[in-house]
């Protein structure tokens, strides 16, 4: 399963198909806030790539951390909130043709791993 098209799409629609690519979506030391920076006069773009990305999901799960960071701040996007969204765009650029290969097999075991560090949550600590 690949979304190398609709990813496409989403880089020539906010014009990041030509940025410089990254290889990571997320600095290990960020933490998004609200109210830290000015709000943005259109949010609307905002909120419409971020939910581009919410569906891109599906085939590119590495992404869920950073999405789901961005997606905390939808009613009231900021600056410093389209920059984290820009950047996963940038990482973007660099797997938009990579995708989930799944084949049929007699074992249907899955194994999930989780990380959670509430502990960083600076604005609700939950």
């Amino acid at each position: 399963m690949c979304q190398h098209k609709y990813i496409y799409d989403l880089l020539i629609c906010t014009n990041m198909h030509v940025s410089k690519p990254l290889p990571v979506t997320m600095q290990t030391n960020l933490h998004i806030r609200k109210d830290v920076s000015s709000t943005m006069h259109d949010p609307s773009m905002s909120r419409l790539v971020v939910g581009a990305l919410q569906y891109i999901l599906v085939t590119c799960p590495e992404l869920s951390y950073a999405v789901n960071k961005v997606c905390q701040f939808m009613h009231n996007p900021q600056e410093h909130h389209w920059k984290a969204v820009k950047r996963i765009l940038r990482y973007l650029v660099v797997t938009r043709s990579h995708g989930l290969l799944i084949q049929h097999s007699s074992s249907t075991d899955v194994c999930v791993f989780s990380d959670v560090d509430r502990g960083s949550e600076i604005d609700d600590k939950k």
